[in-house]
């Protein structure tokens, strides 16, 4: 039996945990064409200003920063293009009850490519942190850096 040999591809979205407080997490699926995921398999991609919103009952990813295939030619993708989130209805209704809260927002935090083959996204209900808040987050870290570089001793 022929064994694949998979690399796995994970684009974070850094800032999300730093600026957000997460309320949630959902996994959701991502339409793609075909030099958009050839162009993820290289992990060239990015989730900075990416956020989601609803049209028409369904879930689009915004910003999303997938970069154009080198090799594709005069049918390459749009790097900013919105893109289809696919959930099941019951998280799509729990999603939209969250959009319609005021000061909250739906955020990707993770790009990936599952063991299937498959790109998924981790979506995030998020309400923004005040500064007060992101120093705190500052001050945990760095205790649990010193933390862990005592124990090292």
């Amino acid at each position: 039996m022929k064994e694949k040999i998979q690399r796995s591809v994970v684009i974070k979205n850094k800032r999300a945990s730093f600026d957000y407080e997460l309320l949630d997490l959902y996994t959701a699926g991502i339409v793609l064409v075909g030099t958009e995921i050839k162009s993820l398999r290289g992990g060239k991609a990015s989730l900075v200003d990416a956020y989601c919103y609803f049209h028409n009952g369904e879930l689009w990813l915004k910003n999303a920063n997938i970069a154009e295939y080198f090799y594709g030619s005069y049918n390459n993708h749009n790097a900013r293009r919105d893109r289809k989130l696919l959930l099941n209805r019951k998280e799509l209704r729990k999603l939209q009850d969250y959009a319609q809260t005021p000061g909250i927002t739906i955020i990707p935090t993770r790009l990936f490519i599952n063991d299937r083959g498959l790109a998924k996204v981790d979506i995030a209900p998020a309400r923004g942190k005040k500064l007060y808040d992101k120093r705190a987050s500052i001050r945990e870290r760095e205790d649990r850096r010193q933390m862990d570089r005592a124990m090292k001793r």
